[in-house]
């Protein structure tokens, strides 16, 4: 049985305090559990040592929300890959739709920070996914083919295994709406076969895809129900730790039903 992956992304959200607090809640709220889902917290840089710090006692993971594609030098206000594994970040979100919009980040800086991750042995999640327009044009499973291939593609089978990658369509972040688990499921599918002629049935089973698109307490169950979908790359709803502890259990259901 596949257990499920549940990562948090707080993006750019929440003082100190806050984020205290909310760290410490996710502790209390899931020390009584015994989790098959593998849960991460990827807090905004400032606060990387607080969640550190707590997961080495706590149901989850720290992660971070990007790294450079640099190890050292003269980058300005840039956080590398070193930097993070000395602090004991575990995961660290490559390539989402928000970095690729607002900070022109192009398919070859993202294998580069992959790389980067790949040698400190942190794992990478990787994010992928169609615009709206793109959809409509009915160019999503070209787009997101060419993301994966031109971001993963040139990894050795051994490094492969240990990257996640997470669908994420673009026009279903931070709009409320969301793939139906059918649209989900298609794409999951479709990534999952890109990975099976390039790596082999076994990896490509063993992979972990998750969605990534305003997944929330209420549709959560519905779209983990769903065996080619692992987990879920989780937004708005992380920032509340009922919520989030609410989709970890949909994940933990969910994983036993199936």
């Amino acid at each position: 049985m596949k257990s499920k992956l549940v990562i948090g992304n707080w993006k750019m959200n929440l003082t100190f305090e806050e984020a205290d607090d909310l760290l410490n809640a996710l502790q209390e709220g899931l020390a009584d559990y015994n989790l098959q889902t593998e849960v991460v917290v990827c807090p905004p840089y400032p606060y990387l040592e607080l969640a550190t710090d707590l997961a080495e006692e706590s149901n989850f993971y720290a992660g971070a929300q990007n790294c450079s594609q640099f190890n050292n030098g003269a980058y300005t206000g840039e956080v590398s890959a070193p930097m993070l594994s000395a602090l004991g970040v575990e995961f660290c979100i490559v390539g989402h739709s928000e970095r690729r919009k607002y900070f022109n980040e192009s398919n070859e800086v993202i294998a580069q920070k992959v790389d980067r991750l790949m040698e400190q042995q942190l794992i990478p999640v990787v994010c992928c996914g169609e615009t709206l327009e793109e959809r409509k044009a009915d160019k999503h499973f070209e787009v997101v083919e060419k993301q994966i291939k031109e971001t993963l593609f040139h990894l050795k089978k051994e490094d492969f295994e240990h990257v996640v990658i997470a669908y994420e369509p673009v026009w279903a972040i931070g709009t409320g709406e969301t793939a139906t688990p059918a649209q989900a499921v298609e794409m999951h599918k479709f990534i999952r076969s890109l990975v099976e002629k390039k790596y082999g049935t076994e990896i490509a089973y063993n992979t972990y895809i998750l969605y990534g698109g305003s997944c929330n307490a209420k549709n959560a169950i519905d779209l983990f129900a769903n065996e080619d979908i692992d987990g879920g790359l989780i937004g708005g709803a992380s920032l509340k730790s009922g919520d989030f502890i609410t989709i970890i259990e949909a994940a933990e259901t969910t994983t036993k039903e199936n």
